[in-house]
Order: C-alpha cells, then sequence, then structure tokens
C-alpha cells in the first residue's frame, strides 16, 4: 500500500487529544492493571540480539504491569511509510521508533513527553544536544530519544596493509586511497542511493567542506553553492576511480556485505558488519577495524540518525507506554540494551557513556568520542518537517545520482534546490511501502 502524508495534513491537530502522564506517575512503580495489550512498531535491528533483548524486557515489563507487549519490527525503511499511514488513519500501534526529524514532522499527532525527558535528563547526567533537538519541538518534547548510530570509517586492516596506505583523515584522502585500493580489486563503498546510510554519508561530507543544505533558519535552500558542488564532483571522482557501479542501488544492509564479502575493503558505516562477523565467527572479523569518520578543511562533521521513542495521541495506552519506556530506561535495562546490541547502540544519555564496553575493546574504543562531532541532520539548521522531508524523499542522494547519471553538476543542485524548497513548504510527500 503506497502512502503519503504532507506538512499541510500533519498540521490537523487530531480530535480528542490525551494529556499527559503527571510527575506523580512517574515515581511510581507500573501498576498492575487489567490485561491490555501495549503495542510498539520499530525496525528490524542490524544486530539480531538488540531485538532478541528488547523482547526480553518486553516480556519482563509485561508480567510486572500485568499485560502484554507486543513488539513488532519491520524493515527500516519501510517506516517512512508506515508512520505516514497511521497518522492518517489515525489507528495502529501505540508506541513507534521515530528516526531523525519525525518528531516535527509529526509534532500535532505526537503525545507530549516532557515530563518523561526531564525525569531520566535529571537522573542519568541529561542528553546530549543533538539528541535532545532531535525530540525537542517548539510545542515540547514529542518523543524520547532511545539510542544514536555513530557513523566511523569500517576498513579492512589487510587490504590497507597491502595497498601500503593509511585509514583516511580526511574525505580527500579516502579519493586518494580508495584509487589504490580499487586498482588492487578493493574498492570503497559510500551508497549512493534511498537508503538511511546514504543521507547521512552526505551530510557529513557536505559539512565537512564548508557546505550546507538549509539556512539556519531552517527553511531557506543553501545546496546550491560551490561548496556543494565541489562534494558532487568529490562524489563523481570517487564513484568512477574507487566504487562500483552497485552503490547507486544499495540498501542499508549492502555495505555490511560488501566489507563482508573480502572485497570491500572501505565503508562509512556502523559498526554492525564486525558485530555481525564475530558473532557468525567469520575469520574476517580479525581483519575489521574502524576510525573516526574523516573531516574536511571545515572540521570533522558527523551525522547520526537519532532513534527516538514517541506516543501516538490516539493511543488508548499512553500512560502504559510512557512506564514501558521509563522502564527501558532503567540501568540495569538499559545497560542490557548497550550490551544486545553489541555498543551499536549509542545513549543519548551522558551517564549511560559510561558503560565499559567501549573502553574494553579496542575496536570500539574511539566510538563515545564521535558524540563530539556528531549533528543531526539538517545542521546548521535545527531539525524540522523539512529535514524529515528531505530526508525521506532521499533528494541529497538523488542529486549525485542525477549528476553521476549525465546530469550537469551545476543543474543537479539547481534541482535539488527546488525539491528542498517544496519541501521547506511541506509541498512533498513521504516516499515509501507500508
Amino acid at each position: 500500500m503506497s502512502s503519503g502524508i504532507n506538512r499541510r495534513r500533519f498540521l490537523k491537530t487530531s480530535a480528542g487529544a490525551l494529556a499527559g502522564t503527571s510527575s506523580m506517575f512517574l515515581e511510581r512503580a507500573p501498576a498492575i492493571a487489567q490485561k491490555r495489550e501495549l503495542t510498539f512498531l520499530t525496525f528490524n535491528h542490524f544486530v539480531p540480539a538488540s531485538d532478541d533483548e528488547l523482547r526480553r524486557q518486553a516480556e519482563v515489563f509485561a508480567k510486572q504491569a500485568g499485560v502484554t507487549v507486543r513488539v513488532d519490527t519491520i524493515q527500516g525503511p519501510q517506516l517512512f511509510a508506515k508512520r505516514a499511514a497511521q497518522a492518517a488513519s489515525q489507528s495502529g500501534h501505540d508506541l513507534i521508533v521515530t528516526g531523525a526529524a519525525d518528531p516535527f514532522l509529526y509534532e500535532q499527532q505526537l503525545v507530549d513527553m516532557g515530563d518523561l525527558a526531564a525525569y531520566l535528563g535529571d537522573r542519568y547526567g541529561g542528553w546530549y544536544p543533538f539528541a535532545r533537538d532531535t525530540c525537542q519541538t517548539a510545542s515540547g518534547w514529542r518523543a524520547v530519544p532511545w539510542f544514536w548510530v555513530a557513523f566511523p570509517g569500517c576498513y579492512n586492516e589487510v587490504q590497507f596493509k597491502k595497498a601500503g596506505v593509511q585509514p583516511p583523515k580526511t574525505w580527500d584522502d579516502l579519493l586518494k586511497v580508495g584509487k589504490i585500493l580499487k586498482k588492487q580489486g578493493n574498492p570503497v563503498g559510500i551508497p549512493i542511493s534511498h537508503c538511511t546510510d546514504a543521507n547521512i554519508s552526505f551530510w557529513s561530507i557536505l559539512w565537512c567542506n564548508g557546505g550546507k543544505v538549509l539556512e539556519t533558519d531552517g527553511k531557506t535552500p543553501a545546496i546550491n553553492s560551490d561548496k556543494a558542488a565541489q562534494v558532487v564532483e568529490w562524489y563523481k571522482e570517487l564513484y568512477r576511480d574507487a566504487m562500483e557501479p552497485e552503490v547507486l542501488s544499495w540498501d542499508n544492509a549492502s555495505n555490511n556485505r560488501f566489507l563482508l564479502s573480502g572485497k570491500g575493503s572501505w565503508i562509512h558505516n556502523a559498526i554492525s558488519p564486525y558485530v555481525a562477523a564475530v558473532e557468525k565467527k567469520m575469520p574476517i572479523a580479525d581483519e575489521i577495524n574502524h576510525h573516526n569518520s574523516p573531516g574536511g578543511p571545515a572540521g570533522i562533521h558527523s551525522a547520526t540518525g537519532v532513534n527516538s521513542l514517541a506516543i501516538w495521541k490516539f493511543s488508548k495506552n499512553i500512560s502504559l507506554a510512557k512506564d514501558f519506556i521509563k522502564f527501558l530506561y532503567q540501568k540495569e535495562n538499559y545497560d542490557s540494551f548497550i550490551v544486545g546490541g553489541s555498543a551499536f547502540n549509542q545513549p543519548p544519555l551522558k551517564r549511560f557513556a559510561e558503560h565499559p564496553i567501549w573502553a574494553s575493546h579496542p575496536k570500539y574504543a574511539m566510538l563515545p568520542k564521535e558524540a563530539e562531532y556528531v549533528h543531526e541532520q539538517g545542521w546548521p539548521a535545527k531539525p524540522n518537517a523539512a529535514v524529515q522531508l528531505i530526508v525521506v524523499n532521499f533528494i541529497l542522494p538523488d542529486i549525485v545520482a542525477k549528476a553521476i547519471n549525465g546530469m550537469p553538476t551545476k543543474r543537479a543542485l539547481a534541482w535539488g534546490e527546488d525539491q528542498i524548497r517544496l519541501a521547506a513548504q511541506g509541498k512533498l510527500e513521504t516516499k515509501g511501502k507500508t
């Protein structure tokens, strides 16, 4: 079922909006209630053990609260249209995972979470600013940050050593070593396609080169610039001389498979390929390592996707859903969630970043430092509905793909500028399939 919802329709407030939980409610343990079902929609985690841990915790909570908790997972890209369809029909799951600026796109459809955000922030050392900005809209907190994902460089040490090159410190370094590695038979890979990873890499590369997509007002397009043109030309050269055509059709799992196949030498990605190799006892695990996301003339800037937890206003289990979120953040539970995700799930609350999993593993040691360079997609603008429409319509990788396929760079950027202007005006619809 195809579905599209534009910004104007999001702004219609649902009838019968329900009030949030009081601070007094948050101080007590979940009450034993009549048998109810709490439903939660999230994505299939790239570390399956993380989903196993989530379901285990859901079962524990269900027993304590005298309810049932159903955790449904689907492929990540399907969530774009699934959320839009549920908002349009005013029916679906109680609790949903949101990504990037979704809380702004669905601002009028989501329950206020200010009480819970304040409780958790006070208890666990405060929220990282980039996580807070993703969920705190003009009308209040519309979601609670759950975890964010660092995007370091993931590379094959053996192939780099064979080529006589070092891990890239800058994106220009990547182009130089990528040409050598491809000639060796080990190309690098950045997706230029309709997947989350393609968006995240583009934002990072653009920022490091001093470019931006939107002005700080969050409305005015800034993509059609000389710096953005230089980035598109860089992409074209990287595609031609260091990558393979398959990157134009990659999904979020393709770069993982590329590195684990033994052919790919480098990807810009979360640590999931290494985690998968360790769990499956693949010999290539010994060859994979990580380095900080590359920088550029404007410094190091890394994009991320903050995954957050939100409750629809049409839910009949708002208080129960808030209790469940609070339960997930109990220290022993969140620590187990970090371990279950093998360090993939990075905490948006500062105190949880003290978990020993990073310091104790040499291949993870650099991950917490990524928080110093991270911005949510949209920066230097604050997250907003326009940013999310840019993200879910994959305007940025499409600019690059058009240029690679022969459209002049300036014309591709002009096309992107028009699309971004439409997004800022709320005239684009979300893409995807439910």
